[in-house]
């Protein structure tokens, strides 16, 4: 189980990293799953682990998401009744600048179709960019993304030939 979680944890904080954009966060997510995936299911047979780590993951980037919803409606509603303005607060989540790379080596060592083709991922809607990075960087089959984003073969392929297609597209308009 070690080998597998050492294997697969820096691809996991990067699929994270694109759905929080937040490097903290993917971290503590990834943290969450494998001590998820170690509790839960280390008595599974190896070839089980991968689709349950990224069902796994999936939850928790899901949780992750409504908890910022619900957070950012909950600090409207106190700037609201503070008086501080009708208008929704801002969220300095969304004015932080979109950075996918805390550490400032991975950036130079990065080129720039590398870093369009990353941003481009990022901008896919959550269950395309599920599909894409499970598929195409993982290499999983469209039964075991299917268990790991927990929906049919139809949506995966469906999800993963859009993604395909808006990248394509995305990366011609770079050229």
């Amino acid at each position: 189980m070690h080998n597998f979680l050492r294997e697969i944890e820096r691809r996991a904080v990067r699929m994270a990293e694109f759905s929080t954009r937040n490097r903290d966060d993917a971290l503590e997510i990834v943290q969450e799953t494998m001590l998820g995936l170690v509790k839960s299911y280390s008595n599974r047979p190896e070839g089980e682990w991968k689709p349950l780590f990224y069902r796994i993951l999936n939850s928790r980037i899901n949780d992750w998401h409504r908890r910022q919803k619900v957070r950012n409606r909950v600090m409207t509603i106190v700037h609201w009744a503070k008086g501080e303005g009708d208008e929704p607060a801002d969220n300095p989540l969304e004015q932080a600048p979109a950075s996918y790379h805390s550490n400032p080596d991975e950036v130079l060592q990065l080129s720039f179709k590398t870093e369009t083709m990353i941003t481009a991922i990022g901008q896919l809607p959550k269950r395309q960019q599920q599909a894409f990075i499970l598929r195409a960087w993982e290499g999983l089959s469209v039964a075991e993304t299917a268990v790991s984003m927990s929906c049919s073969q139809g949506s995966v392929k469906t999800h993963y030939s859009r993604a395909v297609h808006t990248l394509r597209v995305k990366l011609e308009d770079e050229r």
